[in-house]
């Protein structure tokens, strides 16, 4: 599959490499052209123009919430693209949101760039967690929670989820984005807040019997 990374950053870097390993052809950009070229080239991927990443058949977006709108209306018309949002609106310190309840970052994304179908996944899963192709306790794969309107959408990012390992979990619709990024809060506090690490990824088991 032809895939665009945008961001070079610690997400961004790990995605692009588990699709290279994967056998797929991934295009990296990102605002600095110098590093997006020296990542491509760590991870074996190519660096592209905006233009060129809006040609591929799925955009993976990886860079902070704030500047995930600029990100995708720089690539041009995409018109039609899966993007899958691995953003997370963050406050400063990490610790906490700044939208939820009502709205989301996917859903603020998908309203200020329309015609893209937005797929929110991923944003639960740490950089270190998703560059070290480890499984969880027990030989489980890693869930990726994916959640969209689009059920085709859906399909073609859990086709690339099942891809570079991870195990698919249908979410929802794009509203259940909100529960996600507060998933994934939850998930940064144990990580860094409680302690427990970045090799912790959530994950529901069902119950023996």
């Amino acid at each position: 599959m032809k895939v665009s990374v945008i961001g070079t950053g610690n997400m961004g870097r790990g995605f692009a490499a588990r699709l290279v390993k994967a056998g797929h052809s991934v295009g990296l950009v990102g605002r600095d052209g110098a590093k997006a070229a020296e990542v491509a080239k760590a991870v074996g991927a190519v660096a592209v123009s905006a233009r060129d990443a809006a040609k591929a058949e799925v955009i993976v977006l990886a860079v902070p919430y704030g500047n995930a709108v600029d990100a995708l209306t720089a690539l041009g018309d995409i018109k039609g693209r899966v993007v899958i949002d691995l953003t997370n609106p963050l406050t400063a310190d990490y610790m906490g949101l700044t939208i939820g309840h009502t709205t989301s970052a996917a859903e603020e994304i998908a309203r200020a760039v329309p015609g893209v179908t937005l797929v929110k996944g991923f944003n639960t899963v740490f950089a270190d967690v998703l560059a070290s192709d480890r499984q969880v306790e027990g030989g489980r794969d890693v869930p990726a929670f994916l959640a969209s309107d689009s059920a085709e959408a859906k399909a073609v990012a859990g086709e690339l989820a099942k891809s570079i390992g991870f195990a698919v979990v249908d979410a929802g619709g794009l509203k259940n984005a909100r529960y996600l990024e507060a998933l994934a809060g939850f998930n940064i506090y144990l990580g860094y807040g409680a302690g427990l690490g970045t090799s912790v990824t959530p994950i529901w088991l069902p119950l023996a019997g």
